[in-house]
């Protein structure tokens, strides 16, 4: 029998940790509101002119969108805005949440809103800060979540659309 590619190898042991090792802020006390306030003030520190909170039917925050200027490539050292979408699964949360071995208090749909905006909380701050240390570019770093024009991020329009992928890395 072949064995797996190192990458699948790599992927399995990741998700086996994962079942023993609790998620990331799984104890916050933090509100989702009081993160999503910390994600607002450190993208307004890096430049954003407009912010936007997208609700569910409950109205709990689904995403946080903002806008920022970024030169473009071909227009000779012009700026223009950028939408960005930053999705928030507090769905996803909790059901890896139900799955691990965490105290019931842990796993109410109001405990996973607060562990799933810390997490995008310290993936922002992160991301903004290397963006400020210049090792990447805001485009780099936040691409995936670039809202076109019909209203879909970039990675969903490439999702729909899997044409535009450069191949699937097999050759």
């Amino acid at each position: 029998m072949k064995p797996p590619p190192p990458s699948a190898v790599l992927e399995w042991s990741y998700y086996k940790a994962e079942e023993r090792m609790p998620l990331l802020n799984y104890t916050t006390t933090v509100s989702a509101d009081k993160s999503v306030a910390a994600i607002q003030k450190a993208l307004a520190k890096a430049g954003a002119s407009a912010l936007l909170h997208e609700f569910d039917d409950n109205g709990n925050i689904m995403s946080l969108s903002f806008r920022i200027k970024m030169p473009s490539p071909d227009a000779g050292g012009e700026v223009h805005d950028v939408s960005f979408r930053l999705p928030t699964d507090w769905r996803a949360v909790q059901r890896r949440l139900q799955t691990q071995r965490v105290e019931p208090r842990y796993r109410t749909q109001e405990h996973a809103l607060r562990v799933a905006w810390r997490i995008t909380k310290d993936w922002v701050e992160a991301q903004l800060a290397i963006i400020e240390s210049q090792m990447v570019t805001t485009a780099q770093v936040f691409l995936p979540y670039a809202v076109t024009s019909n209203g879909q991020t970039l990675y969903e329009y490439i999702g729909q659309n899997t044409q535009l992928l450069l191949g699937d890395g097999s050759k």
